[in-house]
């Protein structure tokens, strides 16, 4: 999630994806360095996309179920805390969960807070304004704030921020190829001033920048001799292939062809995995592989909120990949979980202990369930029954530590298929990414400076890291005024003698609507023909004034007053004839003082054609 500050503890909170709302709840989000913690902040709005926002609250819901089941048969229903979390409990626990209770130096143990409740989900609902991709969200009349895809999750995206001052485009964990979301929508990025870089996914990746043949810096980089259009052409291209989204199909047909040897000796397959894309797709290759196989096997998927995930799916088609939307516009049901659950292959229940569930019950089986933790939800049950079963299959995503967080259930005879999805920009691809969008400046995070490697681009970087402040260089030196043609038309233009520019008088108002800095008239207000006052605009050349004065006959002197410090206060110039008079020319204004009140006009005069007057 990405967080704009407005005062000291008044957010804007930018969701990028639906877990994001896991955390942001009752208006709670994870402090830098404490993912395990939570603390409490005044957020003044969420934005977030319509998918995440609906997928995010049932993965909510969900969270707060399971967490009251645990309640009614781990702990009293009164009680505030865990029994775990009394000070003599937590010395019986062995160091690796001690460590993550409390952190390395037992400084985390005071930022555990209790689950957020349906009470909160909903209130936390309420400040959530949802949009749809490239929908335009104005703040306060100076900030568009605008989602575009970034391919990761279903309804997942990027954020780009503009206003009168530059845009700042802010670049999460992305996908160009999704196999079940819409693409990463790179393009709606391209010339930010500023980029804010935040895919961390480079970091369980080996190779960096420099180490790339192909995306070498601009010092002797390969597009060199190419034209820009060469560049985008030559980028696109390697941004497009489908080395994603193959790899991604080979990953989904390998556990299918485990999950089927498995149910072929006996055994069950367990997959508790939290991403609704990952989930979808398998769904689809297990209703291909099994219906090959001859194979009639009961898919079960547990969760308080299954029927309405389920249905939210079959309504979502423009936040999906192009081939699921192809299928639909070519009249084909948009899932194959649809004739699943006609058919009685794939079934949806909220409990694991629903009466229903319990007469349908069948194994061999497959089952999707919560939570991936291991520790909430039907798989704790399911884990219990199965882990002394060899022929059964547990599925997890890679990230978490399974010897951890298979602690409970050892020893386990239950075979374990951990597995990694594309969650990011490869290394490989995100210089061409840069090349193409063509930043200012962009923003790295510190973690990614081994990665990044001695980079030199077109573009300047720098690095960010947890509670330091980064100064990103002034980009845009002038603003960009919206000014009506009528009103354009009648003005009266001067051309400035001491600057190549020209400049009229209007009185008016000037706003900001929309992220642009617009000029409107007054009602009572109107462009006149008529002479006004002149003003003066400019400096004071005392060289030009002097010679000016003599021209006219004047003998004079030149003073420069200083103050106590030594420092430059004023100028004067002394007429001793043809009578005696004083120019004072002081930094904001300029003073005539003469004897002779003949003399004083003349000497206004001649100010007034060594500056420019308008």
């Amino acid at each position: 999630m990405f967080l704009l500050q407005l005062t000291e503890s008044r957010y804007r909170v930018l969701v990028l994806k639906p877990e994001d709302l896991l955390a942001e709840g009752i208006g709670c989000f994870p402090p830098a360095g404490s993912p395990g913690s939570f603390e409490l902040v005044e957020l003044y709005g969420v934005y977030a996309t319509e998918a995440t926002a609906r997928i995010g609250q049932l993965m909510m819901e969900d969270l707060v179920s399971m967490h009251k089941e645990y309640r009614q048969f781990y702990g009293a229903e009164e009680s505030d805390a865990p029994q775990w979390m009394k000070w003599d409990e937590l010395e019986l626990l062995p160091l690796e969960l001690r460590q993550i209770v409390s952190g390395a130096d037992g400084t985390d143990f005071g930022g555990w807070m209790p689950l957020y409740s349906a009470a909160d989900v909903k209130a936390c609902m309420l400040k959530v304004e949802c949009l749809k991709y490239a929908e335009e969200a104005c703040y306060g009349g100076t900030l568009i704030i605008q989602a575009f895809s970034s391919g990761l999750e279903i309804g997942s995206c990027n954020w780009g921020i503009s206003g009168p001052k530059g845009s700042i485009s802010y670049i999460s964990s992305s996908v160009f190829s999704s196999a079940a979301a819409m693409s990463f929508n790179y393009k709606a990025l391209q010339r930010s001033d500023v980029i804010l870089y935040s895919d961390f996914s480079s970091c369980n990746g080996p190779d960096e920048f420099d180490n790339d043949d192909n995306c070498s810096g601009a010092a002797g980089n390969s597009y060199s001799n190419l034209s820009s259009d060469d560049v985008n052409s030559e980028g696109h291209d390697t941004l497009l292939n489908d080395d994603e989204y193959l790899e991604e199909m080979e990953k989904l047909n390998f556990i299918c062809s485990c999950s089927v040897d498995c149910i072929k000796a006996g055994g069950s397959v367990l997959i508790p995995i939290s991403r609704i894309g990952i989930t979808l797709q398998l769904l689809e290759r297990f209703a291909l592989d099994l219906a090959s196989e001859n194979m009639r096997v009961p898919i079960f998927l547990i969760s308080s909120v299954a029927e309405e995930l389920i249905a939210f799916t079959n309504i979502i088609p423009e936040w999906l990949c192009k081939q699921w939307q192809d299928r639909l516009y070519s009249g084909q049901p948009l899932f194959s979980h649809v004739e699943m659950l006609k058919d009685g292959r794939l079934y949806l229940f909220p409990a694991i202990h629903s009466p229903k569930l319990l007469k349908t019950w069948q194994e061999p089986c497959i089952v999707f369930c919560p939570h991936w933790s291991l520790r909430l939800g039907p798989v704790v049950h399911l884990l219990l029954r199965w882990s002394a079963d060899q022929n059964s299959l547990l599925v997890m995503e890679e990230g978490l530590d399974a010897n951890l967080a298979l602690l409970p259930f050892k020893p386990m005879a239950m075979k374990v298929l951990q597995c990694s999805f594309v969650s990011g920009i490869q290394v490989q691809k995100s210089h061409h990414l840069l090349k193409i969008l063509q930043p200012r400046h962009i923003l790295f995070p510190e973690i990614l400076r081994q990665h990044i490697g001695p980079l030199e681009t077109l573009f300047s970087f720098n690095y960010y890291s947890e509670n330091k402040t980064v100064h990103i260089p002034y980009m845009k030196e002038d603003s960009e005024l919206d000014i009506a043609v009528e009103l354009a038309c009648q003005l009266q233009y001067t051309t400035l003698k001491q600057q190549d520019m020209n400049i009229s008088r209007l009185k008016g108002e000037l706003m900001i609507e929309h992220g642009r800095y617009r000029l409107h008239l007054g009602n009572d207000e109107q462009v006149s023909s008529q002479p006004r006052p002149l003003v003066h605009f400019g400096r004071i050349d005392l060289n030009n004034l002097l010679t000016a004065l003599q021209k006219l006959g004047m003998n004079t002197t030149l003073e420069e007053v200083t103050g106590a410090a030594g420092s430059h206060e004023a100028s004067r110039i002394h007429v001793s004839e043809p009578s005696k008079a004083m120019i004072e020319v002081m930094e904001a204004q300029t003073v005539i003082s003469a004897a002779d009140e003949n003399i004083a006009p003349v000497i206004s005069q001649v100010i007034s054609g060594v500056l420019d007057c308008i």
